[in-house]
């Protein structure tokens, strides 16, 4: 009898997909995050360019951000007037960061290159969140979950806003979680270090990233539990030694204008409703709860907490910028989480898992029809309208150089090539000219107004139009 033969199993192996030639789609798939940041980039633009040729700014942070980085262009100190003559901007805000947009400033002296390096900055933090969700979940995930994130409450919230510093922090955050998930977390913490530059609070943002990083690393490598650990300790470090000497140093009060906020603060339940349904619009249309089963919501905790403990009732809600940090956080949890759920033994779990991209995806378009990205389905953002224009015609009469003291209608038209004040706060300096948003007749006596705020100082009706109204000062006055 012969011997029985020994076969050993092997497993199977596919063949190789041969493609006929000229098949792109291989390299689609690895365009498909650019492809879609692209988009968002132009859908960001036209939003946040479109609201500005209607001057239709919310506050006076566009102005005060161009003031700060047209003197960075002119390698000047960081003069933000509309702060206070001669104000330091390093003194109320610690956003050194802002100074990389001063070569590109330089070349396009306008409040426009600001809004536009912003929708720059919130698209490309498509590209990581994208390709992260693409990575561990599937194309078709990717796309959903990129779209969702691009299309998201937070990031066209911010958008709406004008301007602001924190448009740096949301793709460092992004590129320092995606490092994280594709399981290199040392690369993960050199992303997150300029976080310390972009904005004073965000210093605790870098400590809880390199929290997580250890709490990933540690049953694998002992040596980036410790690198990490010395991260985490140098972002607390950096915030206590921002808040307590950097910004005191420069600011002309000798403190920090926002400790108000938290110490005036009254009980946590103050707001409690608010502060409850911001967390449900975190964590409900953008990851279906999901996000809570992943370590990397925790990074969200120091946003959150500066937010709910401070007694200003504006950091509680949904509007305005302050959720745009969170938005990479929380869909790079849920991309993180989906994984092990989808190989979870409840069935009704893993099909809920394989349903969410798409199901947040949806949610995103379907929301989407009552935020800012709902104007690009309308003429009115494309066009300027022409009672603009007649304004502009109006505050072109006011010389390259002069000083103005004004509200928040004609700042971002002036910033640019005049020195700016904000109304009734010029310290005693009588400006050349008063320029006025007047809509609704609140400024009833112009003349008499700025007799109010100059005494010694006479200024004339230079011109009206569109509810703006341009004040000059006599020349017999003096400065």
């Amino acid at each position: 009898m012969p011997a029985p033969s020994l076969q050993v199993a092997r497993p199977h192996i596919p063949a190789p997909v041969t493609l006929p030639p000229g098949d792109r789609r291989p390299r689609l798939a690895r365009a498909d995050h650019w492809v879609l940041a692209g988009a968002l980039f132009a859908a960001y633009t036209v939003v946040s360019v479109g609201r500005h040729r209607h001057m239709a700014g919310l506050s006076w942070d566009l102005g005060i951000f161009e003031q700060v980085v047209r003197a960075y262009a002119q390698l000047r100190a960081p003069v933000a007037d509309l702060k206070g003559p001669g104000f330091i901007i390093l003194g109320d805000h610690f956003s050194p960061v802002t100074a990389l947009l001063a070569p590109l400033y330089r070349l396009f002296p306008s409040p426009v290159t600001l809004l536009v390096a912003q929708a720059a900055l919130f698209a490309l933090s498509a590209v990581p969140v994208t390709r992260a969700a693409a990575r561990l979940l599937g194309r078709r995930g990717g796309l959903a979950l990129g779209l969702a994130y691009g299309l998201s409450w937070g990031i066209q919230r911010a958008v709406d806003f004008d301007f602001h510093e924190i448009c740096f922090a949301v793709p460092l955050i992004a590129f320092s979680l995606e490092a994280l998930l594709a399981r290199r977390p040392r690369a993960a913490l050199p992303w997150a270090l300029p976080l310390v530059l972009v904005k004073e609070d965000l210093g605790l943002t870098l400590a809880a990233i390199a929290l997580v990083v250890a709490w990933r690393a540690r049953g694998s490598s002992a040596r980036t539990v410790r690198y990490a650990l010395g991260v985490a300790v140098f972002g607390v470090a950096a915030t206590v030694l921002v808040l307590t000497v950097i910004i005191p140093s420069f600011n002309t009060a000798g403190g920090y204008d926002y400790w108000t906020k938290v110490s005036d603060a009254g009980s946590p339940f103050d707001g409690l409703a608010t502060k409850l349904r911001t967390l449900a619009w975190l964590l409900v249309p953008t990851t279906g709860l999901l996000a809570l089963r992943s370590p990397l919501v925790l990074v969200a905790l120091p946003t959150l907490g500066w937010r709910f403990l401070s007694g200003d009732e504006h950091y509680w809600g949904t509007d305005w910028h302050y959720s745009a940090v969170l938005m990479p956080v929380v869909f790079l949890a849920l991309t993180d989480a989906l994984p092990a759920v989808r190989h979870s033994t409840r069935a009704w779990l893993r099909s809920y898992a394989v349903q969410l991209p798409a199901a947040v995806a949806a949610a995103a378009l379907a929301l989407t029809t009552a935020l800012p990205l709902a104007q690009l389905t309308g003429a009115e953002v494309y066009r300027k309208p022409a009672a603009v224009s007649g304004v502009e015609r109006l505050l072109a009469r006011i010389p390259d150089n002069a000083t103005v003291e004004a509200n928040i209608g004609p700042i971002s038209r002036l910033t640019s090539r005049c020195r700016v004040f904000w109304l009734g706060d010029t310290q005693g300096v009588a400006p050349e000219y008063i320029a006025l948003e007047n809509i609704g007749d609140r400024y009833r006596d112009p003349v008499g107004y700025a007799r109010q705020l100059h005494p010694l100082a006479g200024y004339d009706v230079a011109g009206e139009t569109g509810g703006y109204v341009l004040l000059q000062r006599r020349t017999a006055a003096g400065g």
